[in-house]
């Protein structure tokens, strides 16, 4: 027990933690993981530029558009119970989705793979809060569920790489099944919770959310693909619409998916802007050097991998670091100036040239150690900024976030690079068409051709894919360093997390929050 009564967690407790972040880290690794896949699938399937991104996108959609759905499911049937249905999904369609013999097919199967992973991410953090009722062994056990979030997207394509390696495309999905069956058969060590005062499940607010996300994603990768033409703005002002609709029945509602009270909070407003944010530039990021490492450079996709390894590593030196500079340092400070650190790092990457992929693996590495940060804190201040009876409902909003991050980034950013791609590549006499779609498209075309004119192709492609880097980065930095304003000026009231940190009542104005 606790100076206040609260009890502390045991070993049972911690090692629960450890099965909860099985599947917390395999659901994020999801999400990365096929970087390096992508040109063998789309090769294998005949996926086109824009199957191929919904190849990568629909996955964080969905899971971010059915994640607090699942939550508020979960309140009605069962935690665990959910745990159970969600991780039993996520396995068999993981074998369906490598035997996929389509596009559509592995589309399908990935939006599915997103709903199975919405069941999973609310029910690790509701019952995190369950089994760590004491206030600092939760702030651990939420940085260990975070650390694990991300170092599941840092992973992803050195674990794709090296089952590339040795295996088909198909094998980045059948991973999932011996993970999901360790879940299951840890499921003795988590308590069960069902919230006896949970309110209905509302399937009008359940469409409303997927119909205000998913037309403006699909606006905005259109935009970045066919310039502003009247159905991507159409799309764009619909989800707006659809939207606005969404935060005035969540007004309306006494128990809403979304219980936007918890953003009268100015830090936890911050929280989930930079959670959300630096989710998605990290994960863009990440996408674009895993594409230039193996179609610029050429290089298989164990050593992209084996190179994309250091990062990683790096952001988890990082992560593991914060906790210790926050209990000194305010919070504020330290996630504004890990995005200071993560603006020096973009703006290197845009002066990366062909060959130089020890300067990029480099750069990349400092982007990641000014990220770290944010997986070691955003979830702290999160739980810090709201009352504790909003605790699980704060924890779901700050995964939602950074899901939806995730996605978007992989959208925008990606489409952005192919943007600049298709605008700077001029096409050699006698290349097909389809290279000016994608880099993968030009890697394809070329091995149909003649030496002089693949060499002249791939060099052409090449130079626009790194142009296309380049303007990711810059873009990148910019985006960071409002991130590092953001920081500083709505976080900097709050405390160095040392000892104990008990959050304040909830109150209509700002809380004073202590150390």
């Amino acid at each position: 027990m606790t100076h206040d009564g609260a009890p502390r967690a045991g070993r049972k407790q911690w090692m629960g933690l450890a099965a909860l972040a099985l599947p917390t880290m395999l659901v994020s690794l999801d999400i990365s993981v096929l970087f390096l896949a992508l040109p063998h699938l789309s090769v294998d399937l005949g996926a086109d530029a824009t199957q191929q991104l919904w190849i990568t996108d629909i996955y964080g959609f969905m899971t971010a558009g059915f994640l607090v759905t699942m939550g508020s499911l979960g309140d009605r049937i069962g935690r665990r119970r959910l745990l159970l249905v969600g991780g039993a999904a996520f396995g068999v369609v993981s074998l369906v989705a490598a035997m996929s013999t389509s596009p559509e097919m592995l589309i399908v199967c990935r939006a599915l793979l997103g709903i199975a992973g919405a069941t999973l991410l609310p029910s690790t953090l509701s019952l995190i809060g369950v089994m760590f009722r004491d206030p600092k062994q939760f702030g651990q056990a939420m940085a260990v569920w975070g650390t694990a979030f991300m170092v599941g997207i840092a992973l992803g394509p050195a674990v794709g790489g090296a089952l590339l390696e040795r295996f088909w495309w198909g094998s980045v999905f059948v991973m999932g099944v011996p993970v999901m069956l360790l879940l299951i058969a840890a499921l003795p060590l988590l308590p069960e919770y069902r919230d006896p005062d949970g309110g209905r499940l509302d399937l009008l607010s359940v469409v409303l959310s997927l119909g205000a996300i998913l037309p403006l994603i699909y606006g905005l990768k259109a935009v970045a693909r066919d310039g502003w033409a009247p159905g991507p703005l159409v799309a764009i002002a619909a989800g707006l619409v659809v939207g606005a609709v969404f935060v005035r029945r969540q007004r309306a509602l006494e128990h809403p998916l979304f219980d936007l009270r918890l953003f009268r909070h100015r830090a936890f407003t911050a929280a989930v802007l930079i959670g959300m944010l630096c989710g998605s530039l990290q994960t863009g990021t990440g996408m674009e050097v895993a594409l230039f490492l193996q179609t610029v450079e050429g290089l298989s996709p164990l050593v992209a991998g084996l190179w994309l390894l250091i990062p990683s590593l790096v952001l988890i030196v990082s992560i593991n670091l914060t906790p210790r500079v926050a209990a000194k340092v305010r919070p504020g400070y330290v996630l504004g100036g890990g995005m200071l650190i993560a603006v020096l790092g973009q703006l290197l990457i845009t002066q990366v040239a062909v060959g130089a992929v020890t300067l990029l693996i480099v750069f990349l590495s400092v982007c990641y150690f000014g990220v770290g940060p944010v997986g070691g804190l955003v979830n702290q201040v999160a739980m810090a900024s709201s009352p504790p009876e909003k605790a699980g409902s704060a924890a779901s909003m700050v995964a939602t976030g950074g899901e939806f991050g995730v996605a978007l980034g992989i959208a925008t950013l990606g489409t952005l690079g192919t943007a600049v791609y298709r605008s700077e590549l001029v096409l050699p006499a006698g290349a097909p068409a389809v290279a000016g779609d994608s880099i993968n498209g030009a890697v394809g075309a070329a091995s149909g051709l003649p030496a002089a004119q693949a060499t002249e192709l791939l060099d052409a492609a090449r130079a626009a894919f790194t142009t296309g880097l380049h303007a990711v980065g810059a873009v990148n930095a910019v985006l960071f360093a409002g991130l590092a304003l953001l920081a500083f000026t709505r976080l900097r009231h709050l405390a160095p997390f040392a000892g104990h940190h008990h959050p304040e009542p909830e109150q209509e104005q700002e809380p004073a929050l202590t150390g």
